[in-house]
């Protein structure tokens, strides 16, 4: 296996991979390029569903999402689409992943089905990195709050609204408290863990008293210095770590069609 990093801040290509034939070596190998890198990409992936799904339980243990239906047979793999005639894109704000559950995920995969001619790109952004440029001061004020996050801010749910439609999905609000740093279970690396698609306010504080810092953070978070970007070709893989980073799909291919493939799986409770 090859590593070849996409930007300086996170991400880097796994060239010479066949996701069909998984050894113990190489996944560990996997997962070892993964915690490093925080977000790694395979090309030219040609996987059935099965296929697909038996990687994923090699990194994980796969989880339904909790709003949109799985596809016919594999209930833990969700169509992540965008329409010819749909002006929203699935997601497309930066975040991560069900930050309003009680146990976020640990990580993610998207796997390119079928792709606009142009455009479709997806960004990511190092949360390492942006809790670690803070000044002390703000660190030694982050280090003790705790931050709300719920499903039903309007930014994100907007984009979920046709594939709830579609579906009769779950229409339910997901409330839950995490730390505003969170320390990451397998590195020790302190994290950044709000993000502008659910989190509301500071737990003891109004929404208007936590609007000042959280708008800070929000516009540090993404500074491009942090991220890298991912051109999709059909068969290519995402798989990156909810812990501790962010993403965005970039809406720019209105009148073409966009499906993706996505597993969750599962995390642990934020501390």
């Amino acid at each position: 296996m090859e590593i070849r990093r996409i930007a300086g801040a996170l991400g880097a290509e796994l060239l010479g991979v066949d996701l069909r034939n998984l050894t113990d070596s190489l996944v560990a190998d996997i997962r070892k390029a993964f915690l490093e890198h925080l977000v790694v990409f395979f090309r030219d992936q040609d996987l059935t569903p099965a296929q697909y799904m038996a990687f994923a339980q090699r990194m994980g243990t796969p989880v339904e999402y909790p709003f949109v239906k799985g596809i016919e047979g594999f209930p833990h793999i969700i169509e992540v689409k965008k329409l010819e005639h749909e002006k929203q894109n699935f997601g497309g704000i930066w975040h991560s992943d069900t930050a309003y559950l009680e146990i976020p995920p640990m990580g993610s995969m998207l796997l390119a089905r079928h792709l606009p001619p142009y455009g479709g790109d997806t960004l990511w952004a190092n949360q390492y990195l942006a809790y670690e440029t803070l000044s002390d001061g703000m660190k030694k004020l982050l280090d003790g709050l705790v931050a709300v996050n719920s499903s039903a801010k309007a930014d994100v749910t907007r984009t979920r609204e046709d594939r709830i439609a579609e579906q009769g999905g779950d229409k339910r609000e997901y409330v839950a408290e995490h730390p505003v740093v969170r320390t990451h279970p397998e590195t020790g690396r302190k994290a950044l863990y709000v993000n502008v698609a659910h989190t509301v306010r500071f737990v003891g504080m109004t929404e208007e008293e936590s609007a000042p810092i959280l708008a800070y953070l929000y516009a540090h978070q993404i500074r491009p210095e942090f991220t890298c970007r991912f051109s999709w070709r059909v068969g290519s893989i995402a798989f990156w770590d909810n812990r501790c980073t962010q993403h965005n799909p970039v809406n720019d291919y209105h009148g073409h069609r966009r499906l993706m493939h996505r597993i969750t799986l599962e995390g642990d409770r934020p501390r």
